[in-house]
């Protein structure tokens, strides 16, 4: 079996360390990757922390994953030697429940595969992610990249990129409607420069004044301080939409109150803890829905990249070395980072 090395976490309460680990042969229908870069998603403090619970240790952790194929198996015929792909959050799913077979894979009744913390189908074991130098997926689950984009740049679109598309998509932002982004963040700021190549009037909703200059820089073309309240009455009842980003318990109905009649407003950040429930007269007043999404299928994923690849978006990243993830993650505690890490995997070393 392949070696492969990378970094780990042992137990919840330990820092991410070296580790040696196999990956499987390829089979006919897998792809051998090697990875160059992988990006840092807070899901990954969540899960080597074991802050959601259900961690199974070693936890190698990383679900946005750009390489080169380097090897792919009899049966393979999208991808050949040297192409650049990408994979994301999942590896594999039952495909044949009514949501796997329409796309939704993200969905999948009995499951989806996650990247990393997953039950290995293979093995019988837990799924390794993209902390380390290679990795091994099925054909399916491997997504096609552009060499137009910075490639390093294009790691944080496999989740951050996605998480923000779907909903955008599947509740039809385009030119003429006006969508507000709640907080500035890894998802925040994809949300904002995704909004606005679909043609949307884009309003940020930040708590930090610091952040006014950045959120126009990517393309927002207003800016509210959420804890002001007179900016926020001049909101009220008029958006079509707003995408939610903000994974920290918060009052709802200061944003829901800014919807217009049959606006959604879309929950993608996942609080340790809930949200205050929101008043009910406040949906039912302007007939507004409150709803949630979850990253998007293999098919939407590559619609995103593609789309990304056309209107030249990546996300906006810092990139470090394998050895400074334990201190990315106290900084991504502290919200230091503008807007995504990004690890080099050419700094993995065998030790």
């Amino acid at each position: 079996m392949p070696k492969a090395i990378g970094y780990a976490a042992q137990a919840a309460d330990k820092p991410l360390q070296y580790f040696e680990f196999d990956r499987r042969e390829p089979t006919a229908s897998d792809v051998e990757i090697e990875i160059l870069y992988c990006g840092v998603c807070h899901s990954d403090l969540h899960q080597a922390r074991n802050e959601w619970g259900g961690t199974v240790f070693p936890c190698v952790p990383g679900h946005e994953i750009v390489g080169k194929v380097t090897r792919v198996g009899s049966n393979v015929s999208k991808y050949k030697v040297g192409d650049t792909v990408g994979v994301g959050c999942m590896v594999d799913s039952c495909r044949t429940c009514a949501n796997c077979e329409d796309g939704y894979e993200q969905y999948c009744d009995n499951g989806f595969v996650g990247t990393y913390n997953g039950e290995d189908k293979h093995s019988g074991g837990v799924t390794f992610g993209g902390y380390s130098n290679r990795i091994t997926v099925t054909e399916d689950f491997v997504l096609k990249v552009s060499d137009k984009l910075d490639l390093a740049g294009v790691a944080p679109l496999l989740c951050a990129g996605i998480t923000t598309y779907s909903p955008l998509r599947h509740w039809g932002v385009t030119k003429g409607h006006k969508v507000g982004v709640v907080g500035l963040g890894g998802l925040g700021h994809m949300a904002v420069k995704l909004a606005k190549a679909m043609g949307a009037e884009v309003v940020l909703f930040t708590t930090s004044p610091s952040k006014v200059d950045d959120a126009k820089r990517l393309g927002a073309d207003h800016v509210v301080i959420s804890k002001d309240e007179e900016q926020m009455k001049t909101w009220r009842n008029s958006l079509d939409f707003i995408l939610n980003t903000v994974a920290a318990p918060h009052d709802l109905d200061a944003y829901l109150s800014l919807l217009r009649l049959n606006g959604t407003m879309t929950l993608v950040g996942v609080p340790a803890e809930s949200h205050p429930s929101p008043a009910v007269y406040n949906l039912i007043a302007k007939r507004r829905s409150l709803a949630g999404s979850l990253i998007g299928g293999i098919a939407e994923t590559q619609e995103m990249l593609d789309f990304c690849a056309e209107h030249g978006i990546t996300s906006d990243i810092e990139m470090i070395a394998m050895d400074d993830i334990n201190d990315a993650y106290e900084r991504m505690l502290k919200s230091d980072v503008k807007y995504r890490f990004v690890i080099d995997m050419a700094t993995l070393k065998q030790k």
